[in-house]
C-alpha cells in the first residue's frame, strides 16, 4: 500500500496537470459561458451549456500523459508496473472523489441561485446530473474515473505500439461502433435500444459506466504489462 500512495504522490508532483489545469479549463469554459448568456437571454427552459464536458476531457488527457510522460522515470526509480499502474489507478479513484464532490457543490450553489442568477445549467445535466446530491457526485466519480482510465488505456497503447498502434486502436474502436450498428439495424432493435435509454434510472445508467470504466482498467493493466521503456 505504502508503494502506492508514493506513485500517487509522485504524479502530484506536479500539481499544474492534475489539479489546477482541470479545474481551470473549466472555469474558463464556465465564465465563458455565463457571458454567452447575459448577451442572448436563456430560453424558457434556462441555458444548459453542455461545458461541463471540459473537465472529463481534461482529466483524460492526463490520463494518457501519466502513462506516456510519467511512466518511464517512473519505473526508472524502482517501481514495478503492477505498482506504477495501481498506485495511478488509486490517484484517479481520489481525485474522482474530490473532484465530484467538488462538482456536486457548484450544482448546488447552482440549483440555490436559480443558476447563477441568469437561467444557466452548466453543472445540472438533465437526466444523469439532476438528481439528488448522491447521485450527481456517484455520477461525477465515476464518468471521472472512466475518462482518466480511458486515456491511460491510450497512452500505454502508444507506448507499446507508437502511433501505428495508436491509430489501429482508434480504427479497432470505430470498427466495433460500425458493427453494433450494423448489427442493431439488420436485427431492427433500435425500438429497444430507445426504450432502455427512455426508462433507464440515472443510478442503473452509473452503474453500467462502471462497469465499463473497471473494463478500460482491465485492458490498460494488460497492455501495461508488456510496454517496454
Amino acid at each position: 500500500m505504502t508503494t502506492l500512495v508514493n506513485v500517487a504522490r509522485y504524479h502530484l508532483v506536479d500539481p499544474l496537470t492534475y489539479l489546477i489545469l482541470p479545474w481551470g479549463v473549466m472555469v474558463f469554459s464556465f465564465l465563458v459561458n455565463l457571458a454567452i448568456a447575459a448577451v442572448v437571454p436563456p430560453s424558457a427552459h434556462g441555458y444548459y451549456t453542455g461545458g461541463l464536458l471540459t473537465i472529463y476531457i481534461f482529466l483524460l488527457i492526463c490520463g494518457t500523459l501519466s502513462m506516456t510522460r510519467s511512466l518511464p522515470f517512473g519505473l526508472m526509480l524502482g517501481v514495478s508496473r503492477r505498482g506504477y499502474y495501481l498506485g495511478t489507478a488509486l490517484l484517479v479513484v481520489l481525485l474522482g472523489a474530490l473532484d465530484g464532490l467538488g462538482l456536486t457543490v457548484l450544482q448546488a450553489i447552482e440549483r440555490v441561485t436559480g443558476g447563477w442568477g441568469m437561467g444557466v445549467h452548466f453543472f445540472r445535466v438533465p437526466w444523469i446530473m439532476d438528481g439528488p446530491w448522491y447521485q450527481t457526485w456517484l455520477m461525477s466519480f465515476v464518468l471521472l474515473v472512466l475518462f482518466f482510465l480511458y486515456g491511460m488505456w491510450y497512452g500505454l497503447v502508444f507506448r507499446r505500439w507508437n502511433l501505428p498502434g495508436l491509430l489501429a486502436f482508434i480504427a479497432a474502436q470505430i470498427v466495433v461502433a460500425l458493427g453494433v450498428v450494423i448489427v442493431v439495424s439488420v436485427t431492427h432493435d433500435w425500438p429497444a435500444i430507445a426504450h432502455f435509454f427512455t426508462t433507464v434510472t440515472a443510478l442503473t445508467l452509473t452503474g453500467v459506466l462502471a462497469a465499463i470504466a473497471l473494463t478500460l482498467g482491465f485492458g490498460g493493466f494488460t497492455t501495461l504489462r508488456r510496454v517496454t521503456i
